[in-house]
């Protein structure tokens, strides 16, 4: 019985020397794993090496002449201008902006002038120097919180406990944003303010926005006629309590006994008729307020500038875009030799 406690303490370190060493090997794996890692990185990048030492020549011939090549057409092609317009779509008309958008896109891509030029009442000269148009969101922060908030008015107590914000922003798409943004790049900085009506007008004469337009103020006229109606109502029971309390107030008090309940309630009465009247006339500031932003069926926030700005930047340089479109043509052609020959000892072996 002595003997226990001893092969109990020993039976004890061997587990845990056993424990300690799969440990041990386990930290053992994990960096020879990590140096695999590094050696294969090293080895890759010590064979790259390899091959651009191989073909330097090559390499280095087609880097001066995509450099020369794109000095010389940064000198010869005409400058390119951006100009850019921020507009807000109403009575959801974002759809078919982009549609035009893209449509007017491909005309210009497919140089298509004669048809650019009818779709945007301009030129065929005009329209021939339009390289590219696109459309994109403009909106921050701020602006999806505001519509978040006017998104999830319209739900009910059930529906908005299921959504939060978060979930809101993940089926955020282009189309929810209340700003876009549509920029042209052109080799003519004059023609995007010249298109700018063209492109107002594509939307504004649509039947659908246009009839879309002309029942919303209706409806805005006649919640203002609402409101006004009421305003007038409130005037006049103002009036009436008012006379009301007059009276009560002439009335000759008999003995000590004094009734202030009804002129109390009155009081009440007339200011609750304050507060409404000042929610009312709130109200028909909000509605003077949504009648300017729905004046029209595209309001420009923002309008094309008088004259484009000169694209800037090294990747609008082809200086800097040739050369890498060289080296990237002639690193391939050479990987594929350099397989080719890898192939072909590898068959004869």
């Amino acid at each position: 019985m002595a003997d226990q406690p001893v092969n109990q303490n020993n039976s004890d370190e061997i587990d845990l020397r056993q424990l300690f060493q799969m440990i041990g090997r386990g930290f053992q794996k994990f960096f020879n794993f990590i140096g695999s890692i590094f050696k294969g990185i090293f080895h890759l990048i010590v064979l790259i090496l390899l091959f651009v030492q191989k073909n330097i020549i090559v390499i280095g011939a087609a880097a001066i002449i995509g450099g020369v090549g794109g000095f010389i057409l940064d000198r010869v092609l005409p400058e390119k201008y951006i100009s850019k317009m921020v507009v807000e779509p109403n009575f959801n008309s974002v759809q078919q902006l982009y549609n035009n958008i893209v449509f007017y896109n491909d005309l210009a891509e497919a140089k298509d002038s004669v048809a650019l030029a009818t779709s945007l009442n301009i030129t065929e000269h005009e329209a021939a120097s339009i390289k590219e148009i696109f459309a994109d969101s403009y909106s921050d922060e701020n602006q999806k919180i505001k519509l978040f908030d006017q998104f999830i008015r319209g739900l009910d107590t059930t529906t908005v406990k299921a959504i939060d914000y978060e979930n809101y922003l993940q089926n955020f798409n282009s189309m929810d944003a209340r700003f876009h943004q549509i920029s042209v790049i052109s080799t003519d900085n004059r023609v995007a303010k010249k298109i700018q009506p063209g492109i107002i007008n594509s939307i504004s004469v649509n039947e659908y926005f246009k009839l879309q337009k002309r029942i919303n103020d209706e409806n805005l006229d006649l919640q203002e006629d609402i409101y006004k109606n009421q305003l007038v109502e409130i005037d006049s029971l103002q009036s009436l309590y008012r006379t009301v309390l007059v009276k009560e107030a002439d009335k000759p008090m008999q003995g000590t006994s004094i009734n202030m309940a009804e002129g109390g309630d009155s009081k009440g009465r007339e200011l609750a008729l304050i507060q409404e009247k000042d929610i009312l006339k709130e109200r028909l500031v909000e509605l003077n307020e949504e009648r300017a932003n729905k004046s029209n069926i595209i309001n420009v926030i923002s309008d094309f500038p008088s004259r484009g700005v000169e694209q800037k930047g090294i990747w609008n340089s082809y200086k800097f875009k040739l050369p890498i479109l060289l080296l990237i043509l002639v690193f391939g052609i050479l990987a594929l030799l350099e397989l080719n020959r890898y192939l072909k000892s590898y068959n004869q072996k």
